[in-house]
């Protein structure tokens, strides 16, 4: 078996401390202009709620907005990381399930609709590999990253 190792400047790379921070601007950008559209546009943060057939719709609205930016601060403090990925996690699973269900579709409606769904997938993905790394940092097995 040959092993895979990591060459020197990309292990350089992921070593340096700014590679962390930029990794958690990227994983919660998304979230933070979608709330400050949806702040800036309550209305239409109700309508979306509305479209997607939420129960009330003004708390549902709030709630996301509250969720999305609370996740997003403790991802980006390195607080609670784990908290923070669970939250925007789960948030983003309900999202895609609720509002891109691909599987009721047919056509090109379908195809978009699944790959959004991907899209969500992939995004979760990213806040376990977010968590799993905040935790290896604070046992110290990845001391660099904080």
């Amino acid at each position: 078996m040959i092993a895979d190792a990591t060459p020197p400047a990309i292990r350089s790379l992921l070593e340096w401390k700014g590679t962390w921070l930029i990794a958690r601007v990227a994983i919660v950008t998304l979230y933070l202009v979608s709330a400050a559209f949806h702040v800036t546009d309550f209305r239409e943060a109700i309508a979306e709620q509305v479209g997607y057939g939420m129960p009330a719709p003004a708390l549902s609205a709030a709630l996301a907005i509250l969720v999305e930016i609370v996740g997003s601060l403790l991802i980006l403090t390195a607080r609670w990381v784990w908290l923070g990925a669970g939250m925007l996690g789960v948030f983003t699973t309900l999202g895609a399930v609720l509002a891109h269900p691909f599987w009721t579709m047919r056509g090109n409606a379908r195809f978009e609709a699944m790959a959004t769904f991907l899209e969500h997938a992939g995004l979760v993905g990213g806040l376990i590999l977010v968590a799993v790394a905040a935790e290896r940092a604070n046992n110290g097995s990845l001391a660099h990253v904080r």
